[in-house]
């Protein structure tokens, strides 16, 4: 490793410090530039079943496969709160503020941005 180090050039110091520099300017460069979602969508067995305003707190119990599962929307976050599944993985990923929370046994999702274009039934990437 030491002898790597010194075969190296002050270009090639130069350079990999470059490298690191527009990697870490990506990273905060990607993060501003994806927006934060306005509505929350909740689809239930791949319908959509409710297209809500991310900025009025409330508590929405819908009816997934397995039974009732709670949906809380707070301080423009979602999380789902109760969930009949055994594992609860949709319920320990917590508030999120953009993405997705997906309850595969009860077959809901809960999708924080977008828009409601993407909800309308029609020729897709995948589809074709």
């Amino acid at each position: 490793m030491r002898e790597v180090i010194k075969n190296t050039t002050f270009a090639d110091r130069l350079l990999f410090i470059f490298f690191i520099t527009v990697s870490v300017a990506g990273i905060f460069i990607t993060r501003e530039a994806m927006s934060q979602g306005s509505d929350v969508f909740i689809e239930i067995n791949g319908k959509l079943e409710y297209s809500l305003p991310l900025d009025i707190n409330r508590t929405i119990s819908v009816n997934g496969l397995l039974g009732n599962t709670i949906i809380e929307i707070s301080g423009k976050k979602v999380r789902i709160q109760e969930a009949p599944c055994p594992n609860q993985i949709c319920v320990h990923q917590g508030w999120v503020s953009k993405g997705a929370i997906v309850c595969l046994p009860g077959r809901i999702v809960v999708i924080v941005g977008g828009s409601a274009d993407r909800h309308k039934k029609g020729i897709d990437a995948i589809t074709g």
